[in-house]
């Protein structure tokens, strides 16, 4: 603190004596130009050394007021942390019972991000922070199953095909009774996954009831990717319409994109439909290349503003279809999905946008893991359609709005989806 304080007086009596320095200037550049000259109308000089003075003084002067500023905001930011490690270190060696220290800092944490009163601004603790990472990245790490609490125990309902569990001999329907000797009756949730996922290599011992058979699995824990694009034809004599839901755009949302898209026209589609639907978002830069597929590089894809410019996003590649596309949107899909709906609606020449008004997330946000395992995520953007409209709280009006029918709502199934119907009549009228 003393040689912060040396400093500003080492500032002040620089400041001081420039401006001594400034005023002897002035009288001698001014000092012998009178009244009548001024009257006159006389031309006169200053000195070549006076020129370069004047020019070194304003340099200093430029410089000194910088650095007074600097200090000044820095000090002003010192300040607001030493409030806070202090308040922090009263806390944990005065407070009358035992303090949780990381429980303590990850209560401040979550208390300066909701002070800024957004929705998308959010504290996540250690489990929901597994949740989100996984659900971005398009992966985890585990062995393959998926199961239905039932009965105090969980019961396999599907498996990974090629997955650990499914490569050592799982089934459908065998129950998890042991998981490496701990008893696995009345584990739910994530006092489940905690025991059963773990680092990519290790092993987990499981033994599964089957029937009246106990029997026991060794099973090598690895990465999985999570399928969140697939794929189907709609097929009759006038058209042969592809198919392709989104439920997210995580890491390999565009990989698994693609991977469909080209399957889908070696089997000769004339037309397709892209289902997102209850899609969240993700990864805008996800959304960027599955666009890219469909538009050349002059083609504005959406625009990103933040407090200090606009920048316009291009497509990234020179590739286009032709085709018609509809795009199948709800309620709840948002954020990169109005993305993705809007650019085809504004951009696309043979592109229709089907179903209800979309959420309205016009926003973007950027995320930071934290040592304790826990993370936050705060809203850094805003994102606009390619033509320059917000769409936050408002959403993306479709071209046709079709409201779901009430058997799709109580059991949906591909037959009584009246959506996609109406998505595949209006392609076929297109024709």
């Amino acid at each position: 603190m003393a040689k912060k304080s040396c400093k500003k007086k080492q500032s002040e009596s620089l400041l001081e004596k420039t401006q001594e320095l400034w005023k002897k200037l002035d009288d001698s550049i001014f000092e012998e130009v009178d009244d009548e000259t001024c009257k006159k109308g006389q031309k006169f000089y200053f000195s070549v050394f006076e020129v370069v003075c004047f020019v070194l003084i304003g340099i200093l002067f430029g410089v000194i007021i910088g650095y007074v500023i600097t200090y000044t905001r820095n000090n002003s930011n010192d300040l607001h942390l030493r409030e806070i490690t202090s308040t922090y270190n009263n806390i944990v060696e005065n407070y009358y019972d035992t303090v949780d220290e990381d429980k303590l800092m990850n209560a401040a944490i979550e208390g300066m991000v909701k002070s800024l009163d957004d929705p998308y601004t959010q504290y996540l603790d250690k489990n929901n922070t597994d949740s989100f990472n996984q659900t971005v990245d398009g992966s985890f790490i585990g062995i393959g199953v998926v199961v239905k609490y039932e009965d105090e125990y969980n019961h396999i309902i599907e498996l990974t095909a090629g997955g650990p569990a499914d490569k050592v001999g799982i089934q459908v329907d065998d129950i998890i009774y042991k998981i490496d000797d701990v008893d696995a009756k009345g584990l739910y949730g994530s006092n489940l996954t905690e025991l059963i996922r773990g680092k990519v290599g290790t092993n987990v011992k499981l033994t599964i009831k089957r029937g009246e058979e106990e029997l026991e699995y060794t099973v090598k824990r690895e990465k999985i990717e999570i399928t969140c694009v697939t794929s189907n034809i709609i097929e009759d004599d006038i058209s042969k319409i592809g198919y392709i839901k989104i439920d997210n755009f995580s890491a390999v949302s565009y990989k698994q994109f693609d991977k469909e898209l080209k399957g889908l026209e070696k089997k000769n589609i004339d037309s397709l439909i892209i289902d997102v639907r209850d899609n969240p978002g993700g990864h805008l830069d996800q959304v960027n290349k599955i666009l890219s597929l469909f538009f050349d590089k002059k083609t504005v894809l959406y625009q990103i503003e933040t407090n200090k410019k606009k920048t316009k996003v291009y497509s990234t590649n020179n590739t286009t279809r032709n085709y018609e596309v509809a795009v199948l949107v709800n309620g709840n899909s948002a954020s990169a999905s109005e993305v993705l709906a809007s650019c085809f609606k504004e951009r696309y020449k043979k592109g229709i946008v089907i179903g209800l008004r979309t959420y309205g997330k016009g926003t973007v946000q950027k995320s930071q893991n934290l040592s304790s395992g826990t993370s936050f995520k705060y809203t850094t953007e805003k994102w606009l359609t390619s033509k320059g409209k917000w769409l936050n709280r408002e959403g993306l009006l479709p071209d046709v709005i079709v409201e779901p029918s009430s058997d799709y709502i109580s059991s949906p199934s591909w037959e009584n989806d009246n959506q996609l119907q109406v998505a595949v009549n209006k392609i076929k009228e297109s024709k």
